[in-house]
């Protein structure tokens, strides 16, 4: 009986010593073989000069560092805020762990279907390659294989983070232009600007213009001049083009309506001129309330949206824009109340 427990003793250690050097012999392998699957980050994010990011569908957007900053691939102005994004997680990016092996084949299956491409380059060179999955059930890691130009391409997805920051990575990655695209319409100092001129078609009595002439200012209001002016309400006036930017970029309005919108007539047309002869032509039209008839800021009952409405660009682009943004440029009667002036006749005379 002694013998026979000393044999199964025996055995069952053998058997675990065997299960054991097994595992030991599977992680290292497993570690061996996925060495690249560990070198995601790229410290030095000050070398990345080109990124170029490509989706499942084809669509693809290149950024381009210039001493300027960032810009497209044309040259077209970015966000710079959406960059420092993509060089937070290149800096910040770890490996959390590995994919379960039950999952491995579905997970590579999804990111041959839905995975983002993302290849960086330092110095002009190829760098690193990034393929993007999707995100794990819990949401607090993503998906991911890497490729590097000293390490080659890991054989199988891990799971990655960004250090410090419990979320996904994905959705800081997108090939959508529109996305990428500034927002920004005009940025211009009080100094910087010539001439303003806004015309309400629906009410031609709310049009006005503002004139610079040398260091003084013209000012028409609903076709006549203004014979006394406040200057410092066109300074308060001017001072509003600092900063006016869009909403978002068109998302909703196919290229038949776009056409249909075009053809339209505009609410209002807002021609703007610098002092170095930059003009900018705006055509704002309405868009139609999903609430029935509302009060607009006028004071009119309005079957538009009182909230947003749609832009023309001098690019031929329609945007999204907000009246809360535009009205301190479009309400002319705020600063030009005919009731505090006195007027004569559009004559060119003050």
């Amino acid at each position: 009986m002694k013998r026979i427990i000393i044999i199964v003793l025996g055995i069952a250690l053998l058997v675990g010593l065997g299960i054991f050097t097994a595992r030991l012999m599977s992680k290292k392998g497993k570690s061996d073989e996925n060495l690249a699957a560990f070198n995601f980050d790229i410290k030095d994010t000050a070398s990345v000069d080109k990124i170029i990011i490509t989706e499942p569908n084809g669509m693809e957007m290149t950024l381009l560092r210039t001493p300027g900053g960032w810009t497209g691939g044309k040259g077209e102005c970015v966000q710079p805020v959406l960059v420092s994004n993509i060089l937070d997680a290149l800096f910040n990016v770890r490996f959390k762990g590995y994919v379960p092996e039950n999952s491995v084949k579905t997970v590579i299956n999804r990111m041959s279907t839905i995975g983002i491409k993302v290849q960086y380059f330092q110095n002009g060179d190829w760098s690193k390659t990034w393929y993007i999955g999707g995100s794990t059930s819990d949401h607090h890691g993503t998906y991911m294989l890497v490729e590097s130009s000293e390490a080659g391409k890991s054989d199988l997805p891990v799971i990655a983070e960004i250090k410090g920051l419990k979320g996904i990575i994905e959705p800081r990655f997108f090939a959508d232009a529109r996305k990428w695209q500034c927002s920004g319409i005009f940025a211009y100092q009080m100094e910087d600007i010539a001439e303003v001129n806004v015309k309400f078609t629906e009410r031609p009595d709310r049009s006005f213009e503002v004139r610079k002439i040398k260091q003084d200012y013209l000012v028409k209001y609903g076709g006549k001049y203004l014979t006394t002016l406040d200057t410092n309400m066109v300074y308060r006036y001017l001072l509003n083009f600092k900063r006016i930017n869009f909403e978002n970029p068109n998302y909703e309005l196919s290229d038949k309506q776009l056409d249909s919108l075009k053809s339209s007539k505009p609410f209002c047309i807002m021609n703007v001129r610098t002092t170095k002869g930059e003009k900018t032509k705006l055509k704002m039209f309405r868009r139609k309330s999903e609430n029935g008839p509302e009060v607009d800021d006028f004071g009119d009952e309005s079957p538009y949206d009182i909230n947003r409405f749609w832009c023309e660009l001098p690019s031929g682009q329609i945007v999204k824009c907000q009246y809360f943004s535009f009205n301190p440029i479009l309400m002319g009667h705020i600063y030009f109340n005919p009731n505090r002036y006195d007027h004569v006749q559009s004559n060119g005379k003050r």
